[in-house]
């Protein structure tokens, strides 16, 4: 019997401390916990448009990838729905209205950087948010409709309509982490990339706190 342990699951043991830590932000908890306002979420809400409008036109150019083809599909795509929520958020004229956050900016120019150049780093990125999304990320989408009042106007981006049964995806997903044949060396990349994906959703976090206590002073 073989106690090679499965890459998914040495990358979800390796990230599960980073995985709390980004959780455990005093934004989010905030926000979960029915301290938010309306404008904190639209703020977060903002925020990921930025940074899925960089990781879904990666997914464009990684598409030939042998590697990277394997984790793309259309059913996780978020962009027309972050577009959509932003519109019922803030108005029409929600493109002149919104700004990337100092993290953000960071976080994007990285998202770029690897989804021009590496299939490894596309995919750990990949698989940070879309697994996220289809984890925590339903369970905050049901948060926000209660908290706020909104049917699937402003949470689109938390409603994934063509994924039926999200554990069944993501142990497929899992499995084809499992499939790549990626050495060591490069697992251990993949592994840090996973990692600095988490290092960035902390400190976004970390600015939008800031943010919002500069405009409680301002």
């Amino acid at each position: 019997m073989s106690n090679v342990v499965p890459f998914s699951a040495l990358l979800r043991e390796r990230s599960s401390g980073a995985h709390s830590d980004s959780e455990g932000q005093g934004f989010m908890s905030g926000l979960l916990k029915g301290e938010g306002t309306r404008e904190d979420y639209v703020s977060l809400v903002a925020q990921h448009y930025f940074i899925y409008e960089a990781l879904e036109s990666a997914a464009e150019r990684m598409k030939a990838d042998p590697v990277a083809a394997a984790f793309i599909t259309d059913k996780l795509t978020r962009l027309p729905a972050l577009e959509a929520d932003l519109e019922f958020l803030v108005g029409a004229d929600w493109r002149e209205r919104i700004a990337p956050l100092p993290t953000t900016v960071r976080y994007v120019a990285r998202i770029r950087e690897v989804g021009a150049t590496w299939a490894g780093g596309f995919v750990a990125h990949h698989y940070t948010r879309y697994l996220g999304d289809l984890s925590g990320g339903l369970f905050i989408g049901r948060i926000m409709q209660r908290r706020f009042g909104f049917d699937t106007n402003g949470v689109g981006f938390y409603l994934f309509d063509d994924i039926a049964d999200p554990k069944a995806f993501k142990d497929v997903y899992r499995e084809q982490l499992d499939a790549v044949p990626w050495d060591d060396d490069e697992r251990e990349r993949v592994v840090d990339e996973v990692l600095r994906a988490y290092r960035f959703n902390t400190d976004l976090f970390r600015d939008l706190e800031a943010q919002k206590a500069s405009a409680a002073v301002a």
